[in-house]
């Protein structure tokens, strides 16, 4: 439930068009709902603007299935990040218009269609082994009602295929930079462009990345204004954070 849902339940007690009592029983789930092994934050979309994101890794593939189970009742968009194919194909059991995005290992579920904003989120990779993270920022911000233009393999080794797609990612109102190795490409699109950027450190690289850990301190330590950086791997951090942006 949202304000907008809030709003009008209100307006319909007020208006005599649905009695107290089955206005109580939607209200029923707030703030949360107890699963045992889990607490359904039905209140957050009221507070934060965007609902609940059920993180997959760590959790059972009949927890994930029970959780996506409640949460379909409320009629709302789900987002499941670092979901298994088996979790996928156990969520498809109860529910046939699940999707999955094998690489960004992301289920998302559309109960509502989110007007796409006028303005876009640009996702500017640094290699082909950083896809992954993007798709799981891709997925993220398209399912949060954000245009996503994605630009692919435009490292700092090849610096011509980044300037040549300049254009498309200066329209952008914010921009997630996605980057592994040493994570330069960050610094490098924050010193040509005048829009926000949110850097994502990947895991990419060899042993002396330290599992992202050069590309989070490279970034961290960019000499460009405008770069913010979130944790390692952290696409769907990014795409969240860049989705509050693109619509302010």
């Amino acid at each position: 439930m949202n304000l907008q849902d809030m709003k009008e339940l209100l307006e319909k007690v007020k208006n005599g068009d649905i009695e107290i009592e089955d206005a109580l029983e939607r209200l029923k789930d707030l703030p949360y709902k107890d699963l045992v092994f889990a607490k359904i934050d039905n209140h957050r979309e009221i507070r934060v603007g965007y609902p609940e994101v059920i993180y997959c890794e760590g959790k059972t593939v009949e927890q994930v299935k029970s959780i996506v189970e409640f949460m379909l009742t409320k009629n709302k968009n789900i987002i499941a990040t670092r979901a298994s194919e088996e979790m996928y194909k156990a969520v498809k059991e109860i529910c046939e218009d699940a999707n999955y995005n094998k690489l960004g290992r992301i289920i998302t579920i559309r109960r509502t269609e989110e007007k796409y904003t006028d303005s876009y989120i640009a996702i500017v990779a640094a290699g082909t082994s950083d896809l992954p993270v993007v798709e799981e920022a891709a997925e993220t911000a398209k399912i949060l009602g954000n245009r996503v233009e994605k630009v692919i393999d435009v490292g700092v080794a090849g610096i011509h295929r980044l300037l040549a797609n300049l254009d498309i990612i200066r329209g952008a109102k914010v921009i997630i930079v996605v980057a592994g190795m040493e994570g330069a490409l960050a610094s490098v699109v924050g010193g040509l462009v005048d829009k926000p950027i949110i850097a994502v450190p990947t895991s990419v690289g060899y042993g002396a990345n330290f599992g992202g850990l050069s590309s989070l301190l490279s970034m961290l330590n960019s000499c460009a204004s405008g770069v913010s950086v979130v944790n390692i791997d952290n696409g769907f951090g990014a795409a969240y954070i860049a989705s509050m942006i693109n619509k302010i």
